[in-house]
């Protein structure tokens, strides 16, 4: 039985998928999206995070650390080039400060945690939502965890970047209850800086699923500077309004929430100067959508 690498799993989750649901985010993602709130995901393998705010100073982590990457100086310093993120620091930090983020699971394990909220999901119409990372870096464990959620009846949700092989979608298409499509940049250069890949699979993926009748919501993340122009937004609506089958379009307004948590992964932070948009932006983008007859999801859920 193949394992899996999680790094988060969040209960009483509302913004993936119907009812409430348990988010399961995979660790690893092809894409390397400038604006992404969840870098933790980003490697497919476990990272040490260090969270300033929770060091007690007892320095502990200093003569734990056998790479010598961890020094202080009127606090707790981490030399991030030499850390291989053994995470024989963190099994010493009794406050927290250091943690290593990513565990393998076995599909038993996994469903142990999601059985739990079972009651949630059919008090609400809720289910499982697969996200991460992208959960098709997997593919083998997120097959299997869709199996073992179909033989319990739970409502099941991936979220994915599109970014895969044809062929694993079509093996997951029959066990997947709705798919979370983002859509980011209909320019394929730009779609390569801001997020290392092109964007033809992405769309190509996108264009078979829904001829195969999927249930799709097609996500777009509104960044400010990046793909928030009228121009982006109308090409991706032109191009969604042509898609045969689709059950609706929601925009994900950028948020700079995760800048501390790049911070804590020794990571830069590449749009540290950018702001969340305006509801009257969101608005604007979504009356764009709605001109060309797109059923636009609001913030509250409502179909426009």
């Amino acid at each position: 039985m193949p394992t899996g690498m999680i790094f988060d799993i969040k209960r009483y989750a509302i913004h993936d998928g119907p009812g409430i649901r348990t988010a399961v985010f995979f660790k690893g993602c092809p894409l390397d999206c400038w604006w992404c709130h969840n870098p933790e995901g980003k490697s497919a393998q476990p990272q040490l995070i260090f969270r300033k705010n929770r060091c007690i100073a007892d320095k502990t982590c200093i003569d734990a650390c056998p790479s010598g990457a961890i020094t202080w100086d009127n606090g707790s310093i981490t030399d991030w080039e030499n850390c291989n993120s053994c995470g024989k620091c963190a099994q010493v930090c009794y406050a927290g400060a250091r943690e290593l983020v990513g565990w393998r699971m076995t599909i038993g394990q996994l469903m142990a945690e999601i059985e739990r909220d079972i009651p949630f999901y059919d008090q609400s119409g809720g289910g499982v939502t697969f996200t991460g990372g992208e959960p098709l870096n997997q593919r083998k464990f997120l097959v299997q965890a869709l199996m073992a959620c179909k033989e319990k009846h739970i409502h099941t949700t991936v979220d994915t970047s599109g970014y895969a092989s044809w062929a694993s979608f079509k093996t997951l298409q029959p066990l997947v209850d709705l798919f979370l499509y983002d859509i980011k940049l209909m320019d394929e250069q730009k779609h390569i800086r801001y997020t290392k890949v092109s964007n033809r699979l992405i769309l190509a993926n996108l264009q078979k699923l829904s001829s195969a009748a999927a249930n799709i919501i097609v996500r777009i993340p509104l960044i400010p500077q990046i793909n928030d122009d009228a121009g982006n937004l109308m090409q991706c609506a032109a191009y969604l309004a042509n898609l045969p089958h689709l059950d609706g379009v929601a925009l994900i307004p950028y948020h700079d929430i995760a800048e501390a948590k790049y911070l804590s992964l020794g990571m830069d932070y590449r749009l540290p100067d950018t702001k969340p948009p305006s509801p009257q932006q969101v608005a604007e983008a979504e009356e764009i959508l709605a001109s060309y007859h797109l059923p636009v999801i609001d913030d509250q859920g409502s179909v426009s």
